[in-house]
């Protein structure tokens, strides 16, 4: 057998070097694209959502888009092999600024953009494999979608959840349009352009959903199928605070609200913080110039600074004394956010970090007055502890706790109207209006008569003008007349049909809905499979979604569950079950050490991969992984990685490189692994293939002899690993090395006259399957070779039943000569039982007496199964 093996290998040597992997993935193309055949799955199984976030048609797939589309492409093909009924469908979120602004740039219209880059990027899918349902696929921008998006926003209208007021807005002075909160970072950037965000006072349209939420932070804790992370991220972001809602008097006869939820430190406030863009701050700037100067110097501070500005004409009376005593000063802090709260917060310096720091600052040299005092220790100021008790300069609530004090101060301001318990939200409502042409159009008439009336929904959907080109950035809707000009739908009168369209996550709130009934003309979905299908059992994509997608997506479906368009009761309306967020991909880059400019790979010798040169100087460049980008030369093209080394190659090295949830460390040069082992798996199927073998149809581990037991175990703990890995952890890196291990095990089984080949080939069968979901066409490749003969046909598309492992009588003995392991021995339980015995026989075998000769015995160890010898 073993002889028939070698002249085989080398029979087969030239075929398998020669095997070319992105051949074969051209090869079985039509095939793998489908999935596993109609006929292989059942579809009375229980049905499975799996779904990756769909992209914008930007016209080029990144390698960030491989590693999300080969995760759920996997996992699709697992749960198929599994017999379950998978939804695996893909669509397009193609509304959106970057088609628009590439369409101002090139002169043409964003719908043509968009439709080119829909069809490059669908035939890039096709060239990695991805088994998408493309019978499902939608498209954002194309009216039979839209009409739909406009519906839910008239449904959110007749509601009381969409409504249009007069606010100061984030306004993004490059991409000319509004933002919302959200999409403005730490340092008051758009999240798009870049740009510093400016202010301005325009009448919009937002969505209520703050109405939602204290179901939206404190139900993310049935989401246990949610990471942590993510979970947190939004909770921080919804920031839901009991507390209470405190008026201060003031010397302008315009009182000033605050909110706080330490109500029992009132009595320690020194002064009060307003935002800049807080209303009395605008009012008292029209005649401050000073004010006004500050104004402008502080927008271009970080938040978080101590800046500050004492306003001299304006101070408060603390609302908790009996006599109203205005000596409270009030400063312009730009570390108040006009967006959370009322704008305004009291300062506490001797019971809060940041007022002490603050006042630090401002005030130095000033006293800082405290009225908590701990119980048990001297205070240290600030004193941030919620626990102590008032002191003398706390009035009638002295000697009180913390928690007793906070009551009865609550009580207090209540009875004199000064203050009441309330809550308060990071979280604001949604602002969804968006000044340029491409988008949902707002389907809102403007009467002069009726005001704001709704487009009935037969008239849905309010369609965008088709255009030739748009010529510049801002809302170019509101220069097309034919589009503007309407009549009203309540009275007939001539009125304007609303300029704005929508926010782009408007369109991707729904989108997983939409899936399950894309062809519905009626309706969005039908509620039976929305009913049925919702919620989305795998969501898989970015962690950068955490906050806006998810947020907004969360609270679309509740609002759809609250007035019954889909039966959500029992998962709270909550859309998706199981999150999944895969890790960045960085690219290896390469710095000039002399001037830390980044380096193309044209500058660089890269013949040795391992020691990269300096072409003009011959220094070694520093190597780093960051953020794949232009400007750092170390983006890659997914299309020339399949190009050169084929689908399956480049699909298993995505997942094999790094766990889901980490950063990925793109090394191109690192697939040549990849590409040996599925050489070997070709090669081995050819093996089996020409080699007379009787196949057998199951397993008798009654009848294995012992070194068949330890292969079948072998085998078998392998099997359930990837099983678990696909079905329970998602540790898709370790699927990778398990198919590895088991190409070893059976490789050496094969070459082992001490095993059945009829047992290699029954488990090589298994192994076919259970590398289908992530290198089909290798799959395809090997399931062909041995079908090649009409007795090897088994059912290919079956995931494999995990088999009894059956424990061998004997024991495998390392044996330890010199703490140098030298062989193994198989021999009973009791065989270490007679030390003398194990020395006579271990000393005589073969492979032991070369290391023995000439050699005497110092001691012997026996430990479990290792034999140690050490000879002198």
């Amino acid at each position: 057998m073993r002889l028939r093996y070698l002249m085989f290998s080398r029979r087969y040597a030239s075929t398998v070097l020669e095997t070319n992997l992105s051949k074969l993935g051209t090869k079985w193309r039509s095939k793998t694209l489908r999935g596993v055949p109609v006929a292989c799955r059942d579809d009375s199984n229980q049905s499975i959502y799996i779904l990756s976030m769909f992209p914008y048609p930007s016209g080029m797939l990144h390698i960030g888009h491989l590693r999300v589309y080969t995760i759920s492409d996997a996992l699709n093909r697992f749960y198929q092999l599994q017999g379950c009924r998978v939804l695996h469908p893909m669509g397009w979120d193609a509304f959106g600024l970057p088609a628009e602004n590439a369409a101002i740039e090139r002169g043409m219209d964003p719908a043509v953009w968009t439709k080119h880059n829909i069809y490059k990027m669908k035939e890039q899918m096709n060239q990695m494999l991805a088994n998408f349902d493309w019978d499902r696929e939608i498209t954002t921008s194309n009216p039979d979608y839209y009409k739909f998006t406009q519906k839910i926003f008239l449904e959110l209208y007749k509601h009381g959840l969409a409504y249009r007021k007069k606010e100061e807005i984030n306004w993004d002075p490059v991409d000319q349009t509004v933002l919302a909160n959200e999409q403005v970072d730490a340092e008051g950037r758009s999240w798009r352009s870049g740009a510093k965000v400016e202010k301005k006072l325009l009448n919009q349209w937002f969505l209520g959903i703050t109405r939602f939420a204290e179901s939206l932070q404190y139900d993310l804790d049935a989401l246990r199928g949610w990471p942590e992370n993510v979970k947190t991220m939004q909770k921080n972001w919804i920031n839901v605070s009991h507390g209470t809602e405190v008026i201060f008097p003031s010397t302008i006869n315009e009182d000033i609200t605050v909110f706080t939820t330490r109500a029992d430190t009132l009595f320690s406030v020194q002064y009060i913080a307003l935002a800049i863009n807080h209303p009395v701050v605008r009012k008292l700037a029209e005649s401050d110039e000073r004010l006004r100067e500050f104004i402008s110097y502080a927008d271009s501070l970080p938040r978080g600074n101590k800046a500050g500005y004492l306003l001299k004409n304006l101070s408060v009376a603390s609302p908790v004394l009996d006599v109203k005593q205005f000596d409270i000063p009030v400063f312009v802090a730009p570390y108040v956010l006009g967006s959370y709260g009322y704008g305004a917060v009291m300062g506490c310096p001797a019971h809060d970090e940041r007022d002490f720091a603050f006042w630090q600052s401002n005030m130095p040299g000033s006293p800082v007055k405290y009225t908590i005092q701990p119980t048990t220790t001297e205070i240290t100021l600030p004193y941030t502890e919620d626990n102590g008790t008032l002191n003398s300069s706390s009035g009638r609530f002295v000697g009180l706790s913390t928690e007793q004090a906070r009551h009865q101060i609550i009580s207090h301001l209540e009875e004199r109207k000064l203050g009441m318990k309330t809550t308060s939200y990071r979280l604001k409502d949604w602002l969804i209006s968006r000044q340029r042409y491409w988008g949902a159009p707002i389907p809102i008439v403007h009467c002069d008569s009726c005001g704001e009336v709704p487009v009935s929904e037969d008239n849905l959907p309010v369609m965008l003008p088709t255009v030739e080109r748009i010529a510049s950035k801002g809302n170019s809707l509101s220069s097309m007349q034919d589009f503007v000009n309407t009549t009203c739908p309540s009275c007939g009168s001539p009125a304007k049909r609303e300029t704005d369209t929508m926010d782009t996550f408007m369109d991707s709130s729904w989108y997983f809905f939409r899936y399950l009934d894309p062809h519905n003309s009626k309706a969005p979905f039908s509620y039976e499979k929305a009913s049925k299908h919702m919620p989305v059992d795998m969501y898989i994509g970015g962690v950068e979604h955490s906050i806006l997608h998810l947020l907004y997506s969360r609270f679309i479906s509740k609002f759809m569950t609250s007035i019954g368009m889909w039966d959500g009761s029992k998962v709270l309306g909550e859309p998706i079950k199981k999150l999944v967020t895969q890790g960045m991909v960085h690219g290896k880059t390469y710095v000039n050490p002399q001037n830390g400019r980044f380096l193309k790979t044209e500058d660089l010798d890269l013949t040795q991969m391992d020691k990269p040169i300096i072409r003009k100087t011959g220094e070694v460049p520093s190597i780093s992984f960051e953020k794949m980008s232009k400007s750092k030369y170390n983006g890659a093209d997914p299309a020339s990685c399949i190009s050169k080394w084929g689908p399956d190659a480049t699909r298993a090295h995505i997942l094999f490189q790094a766990p889901i949830s980490d950063v990925l460390r793109w090394d191109e040069s690192k697939i040549v692994g990849i590409e040996r082992w599925l050489n070997r798996v070709i090669k081995l199927s050819h093996s089996l293939a020409t080699t007379d073998i009787t196949p057998i149809k199951s397993v008798n581990v009654e009848t294995m002899n012992d070194s068949e037991v330890k292969f079948h175990k072998e085998v078998q703990v392998l099997l359930r690993s990837i099983t678990k890995a696909f079905k329970e952890t998602l540790s898709l890196n370790t699927v990778i090395s398990d198919y590895m291990k088991l190409t070893n095990v059976m490789e050496h089984a094969f070459k082992d006259n001490k095993i059945g080949n009829e047992f290699v080939l029954s488990s090589f069968q298994k192994f076919v399957t259970v590398i289908y979901p992530v290198v089909p066409s290798i799959s395809e490749e090997a399931g062909e070779i041995l079908k090649s003969k009409e007795t090897y046909t088994w059912s290919q598309y079956r995931w494999p039943t995990i088999e009894d492992i059956k424990e061998s009588s004997n024991v495998s003995y390392q044996v330890v000569i010199n703490g140098k392991k030298r062989c193994v021995y198989y021999s009973t339980k009791d065989f270490i039982n007679d030390k003398e015995s194990v020395i006579r026989t271990l000393q005589s075998l073969p492979e032991c007496q070369k290391f023995w000769d000439g050699k005497k015995l110092k001691n012997v160890i026996i430990k479990k199964n290792i034999i140690s010898f050490v000879l002198t």
